[in-house]
């Protein structure tokens, strides 16, 4: 704008005022060329001086006009030429069966549809119309497209989608964003469920352009097998071989050949190939495939001329076949960054479009488009970085990138090569999130490993298939005296053999020569070995040597010469305790039998005295005789304790269980106690028997149950005060018989308890409390061998009570614990 006023408002004064200034600078001119005037130089030099200031001004006024003029000239010229271009892209958007709507942000959001509106819309329905989704789309396909386009210009996410209109048509959606715009565009889809609507010309003319851009011979057939277009590289092939006049598509099979082809082609859907040979053009193969109601088909070399290099203007499209038949994705760009060939694997990898994914697509666009769906690097500066990927294109050398670190978890090796002496980029990628994922996982489970082996008491050490170790851990260094750092240097066998050699001189070498014929055995059929080593130093180590499944050797040592010293100790104390154990039991069943007849002499002699003499003894003597009766008793009673025991510990005590009259075996413990009490000091306790009436049948061994009861009563007797109650009471309740013995003693004490369970007399009593535990033991032998249990419980206030609980048939005996 300065520029433009200054001239307009400027120029013309400038003009104007150089020559109205020389005319007002002659006066002073003429005065000054007189002598006498000479000290009127001053005005003089102002006039020249502004006279050549005016001139100056005009000139460079005249220059800043001129470029002026130029500059809007050029700009106009720039200007009509972008809106030409802007006019053919628009006509080229709108010649498109499609529809197109853009929202920009200098339009304030206001959309602008370009396109055929009968394309998507009814017919006489306006462009503008297409935005009123529920005029032409069901309401679950309109809500379904409005919602893809709010989420397209509010988040900037790209869709593609088909949709059914209300004539039943079938509509492919697709928005992106350009910039700071977005763009929606709606085109028929290539199927159509609505039969009316024939596409198969459309198609045959979609056929017919490819086909004109093929370098390979190809030609269309119509729905009656006929020859209806050929390339212009199927012409020049006829006319090579003579066939076929001007303007004729002449076949290149013969009539029988090509009914037998044609004869295929109909019977299947899929591409169909046929071998022909064309003399001195070569071999080639005839391939067809359908294309709407037709057939296209084209000739691809085969043999000798398909290994020809093909000619310097198809670039590198000579290794399609190549890539296409790869898992990894590979994509080529020419100079001009366009596309030229690519893999499916390469469309996988970023999950592009194949309608997108086009031939000629600039990388810059599949950039931006990758950018804007995430599957990118997140960069500060994209452009930069973009501007620093596209430097591909000028690298002489193979050039492999940083790993690209995608927003989704992946991790992309990117490797970039020249295409070739006219240009280009050759990209190989490669997804190493497996891998890397496998990496981690292998270092974790090999650390884990390494440490679980370094905790092991035992020492390991593996060999792989050439005999060097691989894995060790710190014990095999300390029990074989291996300094770590030899280990860890993965060393052979032999040089273990050398090292432990040094270290024990007598037989630490021949001990691994040994132990080495383990290891290089690669017979498939060998087994695992295990055995003990005698060290000269007088060390004890087991060895094990394992296959692994990868083909390595897995040794372990184990020291165990302490182990072995206190097993060896161990064994012969046991050895010990079992020989002392039968001597006691030979000992205890010799001096019980041997007790037995003496003590049937005692007590037979004492009842004999005590019948034949009775008269004449005097109270004292009736009372010592008494007492040997009943201390006799006591003792037999003892005696049969002990060999009852000593029969359970050799397991061959048997019940002999049968009816018993309860009242009976209650009777026979209570005469078995009233025999005994004359050992006892004081008065004698008082026995209360309560049996309940109508008991069930019992089934049980007498004699044992008898033991049970008698040795119970004498229990409670011993415990009881003088003159104290002891009860006996008798029932059965769910299918069990109950004896229940409660007296008025002290109560139950911790040892008491104990004596019920362990065989130890633990008592602290003497005199008359003393034989408690071994009589409390043979009760808990004989009831457990009936299956029942024994139980011993404190009274309130005093005393206590034990309840013997028996099953009512005892047929089959309980295991003594």
């Amino acid at each position: 704008m300065a520029p433009d006023r200054f001239r307009k408002r400027w120029g013309f004064v400038g003009v104007a005022t150089a020559p109205l200034t020389l005319m007002m600078a002659a006066p002073a001119s003429a005065q000054g060329l007189s002598v006498a005037n000479l000290g009127g130089i001053a005005p003089i030099a102002i006039a020249v001086g502004a006279g050549g200031f005016g001139l100056i001004a005009m000139l460079a006024v005249r220059t800043l006009l001129r470029d002026s003029r130029a500059t809007k000239r050029l700009a106009a010229e720039q200007v009509s030429s972008l809106r030409a271009l802007v006019d053919e892209y628009e006509n080229l958007i709108a010649g498109n069966r499609e529809l197109t709507v853009l929202w920009t942000e200098q339009e304030d959001g206001q959309a602008r549809v370009l396109g055929q509106a009968a394309s998507v819309l009814p017919i006489g329905r306006p462009p503008q119309s297409v935005l009123n989704l529920h005029s032409w789309l069901p309401p679950s396909q309109a809500n379904r497209l409005a919602r893809h386009i709010e989420d397209l210009r509010l988040h900037g996410q790209s869709f593609s989608t088909s949709i059914e209109t209300n004539d039943g048509r079938v509509v492919r959606a697709s928005g992106w964003v350009m910039g700071g715009a977005t763009a929606l565009r709606l085109r028929p889809a290539f199927s159509q469920p609505n039969a009316e609507r024939d596409s198969s010309t459309e198609d045959m003319d979609s056929a017919r352009a490819i086909l004109a851009l093929l370098s390979k011979p190809a030609f269309l057939r119509d729905q009656d097998d006929q020859l209806i277009y050929a390339n212009p590289a199927y012409l020049a092939l006829a006319r090579t071989l003579g066939w076929g006049g001007e303007g004729e598509t002449p076949e290149l099979l013969d009539a029988k050949r090509l009914a037998d082809h044609l004869k295929r082609c109909d019977a299947t859907d899929q591409p169909v190939s046929l071998p022909l040979d064309l003399g001195r053009q070569g071999k080639f193969e005839l391939i067809e495939f359908p294309v709407g109601q037709g057939r296209a088909g084209y000739l691809r070399p085969s043999g000798a001329m398909a290994a020809e290099p093909p000619p310097p203007e198809s670039g590198i499209t000579h290794i399609a076949g190549i890539i296409d038949a790869l898992g990894t994705p590979i994509a080529i760009f020419n100079a001009k960054r366009e596309l030229v060939q690519f893999n499916q694997a390469y469309a996988r990898l970023w999950n592009l479009d194949p309608r997108f994914l086009v031939l000629g697509l600039d990388e810059r666009a599949i950039l931006d488009k990758l950018r804007t769906e995430g599957q990118l690097p997140n960069q500060v500066d994209y452009h930069t970085w973009r501007t620093r990927h596209l430097e591909s294109y000028a690298r002489k050398e193979p050039f492999e990138a940083e790993p690209w670190h995608l927003p989704d978890g992946r991790t992309i090796k990117v490797i970039s090569a020249p295409a070739g002496a006219q240009g280009g980029v050759i990209y190989v990628f490669e997804d190493l999130t497996e891998r890397l994922k496998l990496e981690s996982t292998n270092k974790a489970f090999t650390n884990v490993l390494r440490e679980t082996i370094n905790a092991l008491t035992e020492a390991v050490a593996v060999f792989g298939t050439n005999g060097r170790l691989t894995l060790s851990n710190p014990q095999l260094s300390k029990l074989w005296r291996v300094p770590m750092n030899e280990l860890g240097a993965n060393p052979h066998i032999d040089q273990i053999a050398e090292a432990s050699g040094r270290a024990i001189p007598e037989d630490g070498a021949s001990i691994w020569r040994d132990l080495k014929r383990g290891i290089i055995d690669l017979n498939p059929t060998r087994t695992d070995q295990t055995g003990r080593i005698n060290r000269s130093d007088g060390r004890l180590v087991d060895y094990a040597i394992t296959r692994l499944p990868d083909g390595q050797t897995m040794m372990t040592f184990l020291d165990v010469t302490e182990s072995a010293g206190y097993s060896k100790v161990l064994k012969e104390r046991n050895d010990a305790l079992v020989a002392a154990d039968r001597l006691k039991d030979a000992f205890v069943e010799n001096v019980s039998y041997e007790l037995r007849s003496p003590l049937t002499n005692i007590i037979g002699f004492s009842d004999f005295l005590a019948e034949a003499e009775g008269e004449n003894l005097n109270p004292r003597q009736r009372e010592y005789l008494d007492y040997i009766r009943a201390s006799s008793v006591t003792l037999a009673v003892l005696i049969d304790n002990i060999l009852d025991l000593a029969s359970v510990d050799a397991g061959i005590a048997e019940l002999n269980p049968e009816p018993q009259d309860v009242t009976s075996l209650v009777e026979k413990a209570r005469a078995g106690l009233t025999a005994s009490l004359h050992d006892l000091s004081g008065e004698p306790p008082n026995l209360v028997i309560d049996i309940e009436p109508s008991l069930p049948e019992f089934v049980a061994d007498g004699t044992r149950i008898v033991q049970v009861l008698y040795n119970l009563l004498s229990n409670a007797a011993r415990f009881s005060p003088p003159g104290g109650e002891i009860r006996l009471t008798v029932g059965h309740r769910a299918g069990r018989m109950l004896f229940v013995i409660e007296d008025e003693g002290p109560g139950l004490t911790d040892e008491m308890k104990s004596a019920i369970l362990t065989r130890l007399d633990t008592t602290q009593a003497s005199g008359r409390q003393r034989g408690a535990g071994l009589a409390l033991s043979i009760v808990r032998t004989f009831v457990n061998l009936h299956g029942g249990t024994i139980s011993a419980e404190r009274r309130e206030p005093k005393g206590s009570r034990i309840i013997v609980n028996l099953p009512l048939d005892s047929a089959v005996a309980g295991v003594a614990e």
